[in-house]
């Protein structure tokens, strides 16, 4: 008797942990993934849906700056509902001291999605060779959001 209340209790605090991580993951607002991509001259990131040619593809615009027309930021975010999100990536390049700054408004959404922003033309070119770049989830004035690279 006293092994089955044990296990039943067990698992009645297993399973009150196992909703709470649930009902935290949930609600907590983030940004999961950034990746950022060169684009070739035609405006693509990769030349086939494969995630190795994707990558293959990257390497050689990276290795030959003179095939880039610009450049993406690929952001996976999930934010609990606010009426007005921006994302923001802010990239530091070879060509200035002070990050530029790049905004995309977002729709509120209950599971996470992505959003691209991308810089190409006149911005690409004053960004110069990226150094490193922060990506944040703005509502408003406050930050909901952030994650940066390793160099930031």
């Amino acid at each position: 008797m006293a092994t089955f209340l044990s296990v039943r209790w067990l698992k009645l605090n297993l399973f009150i942990v196992f909703v709470s991580a649930l009902i935290a993951n949930a609600q907590s607002d983030k940004i999961i993934k950034v990746l950022p991509h060169f684009l070739d001259l035609k405006g693509r990131a990769s030349i086939s849906p494969s995630l190795y040619d994707r990558d293959a593809y990257q390497a050689e615009l990276r290795a030959h700056s003179t095939n880039r027309s610009g450049l993406r930021f690929d952001v996976q975010w999930k934010a609990t509902y606010a009426p007005a999100l921006v994302l923001r990536i802010e990239a530091r390049g070879d060509r200035s001291r002070e990050p530029k700054i790049f905004e995309q408004p977002v729709k509120h959404s209950n599971f996470s999605q992505w959003t691209s922003v991308s810089v190409t033309g006149e911005a690409y070119t004053n960004l110069g060779e990226l150094l490193s770049w922060r990506a944040l989830l703005l509502n408003g004035t406050n930050i909901v959001a952030e994650q940066k690279s390793f160099l930031w």
